[in-house]
């Protein structure tokens, strides 16, 4: 498929109606109304909405995950990280040679600000675990640098430092974990922090909860990660 953007379209007005804990449904936005730079998220260069780009057969350059589409990379592995309880896909992981990018989508309501209340959830695990979260401005609005305690291969005691982003788009949330270098030197040009640009997010228009997980697929060429339930 070829990947095109399309001309931005007068954006939504956020709908109070819409910020608490129900579902919604798909009147809520109508594809095409979104436009890129919606809101305080800075998603003028990306990451996308499917309603704002154009997807064409031809092109196999980007990996169908259902609720994400990613853009292969030279230079990056693509992953996935499946749940053993229930066996389904939890996140999508592109990794580098110095870090590592965690995508996880999720659905959010038209007003936004969901963002606001699993940063705190966030730095309050991250604490809970004996770690730290502190948050700092980036491209993306505000986000989390988290340094949790961690062991080296030999049993030495090190600490594990992470740069988690939440952006917004509409009705979801794409939570960003950069792992690595990338956490400790951004790079607005490096190799992860480019792929994160590109990625489209599907929302669907079923009505769905806010913070439910976005469901994520996995294509046959794809290496799974395993990861526990909690």
């Amino acid at each position: 498929m070829k990947f095109r953007r399309n001309k931005p379209a007068q954006a939504d007005q956020p709908d109070p109606s819409t910020t608490g804990s129900t579902a919604e449904g798909d009147s809520a936005s109508a594809p095409g109304s979104a436009s890129p730079g919606v809101g305080p998220s800075g998603r003028e260069h990306g990451p996308w909405d499917s309603s704002e780009v154009t997807l064409e057969d031809g092109d196999d350059t980007r990996v169908d995950l259902g609720g994400l589409l990613v853009k292969g990379r030279s230079g990056l592995e693509l992953r996935l990280q499946v749940d053993e309880k229930s066996q389904q896909v939890a996140a999508v992981l592109l990794v580098g040679p110095d870090g590592a990018l965690e995508l996880r989508p999720f659905a959010a309501p038209r007003g936004g600000g969901v963002w606001d209340e699993i940063r705190k959830q966030i730095a309050a695990e991250s604490a809970r675990r004996g770690g730290t979260a502190t948050e700092a401005e980036g491209p993306y609005g505000t986000e989390l640098r988290v340094v949790m305690p961690a062991q080296t291969s030999d049993g030495k005691a090190a600490t594990q430092p992470s740069r988690v982003l939440g952006i917004e788009g509409p009705r979801w949330l794409l939570r960003a974990t950069f792992l690595g270098r990338p956490a400790q030197e951004p790079q607005p040009d490096g190799d992860l922090e480019s792929a994160l640009r590109d990625v489209v997010v599907v929302r669907g228009a079923g009505p769905m909860a806010p913070r439910e997980p976005l469901p994520l697929v996995m294509p046959s060429n794809a290496k799974p990660v395993s990861r526990r339930s909690s």
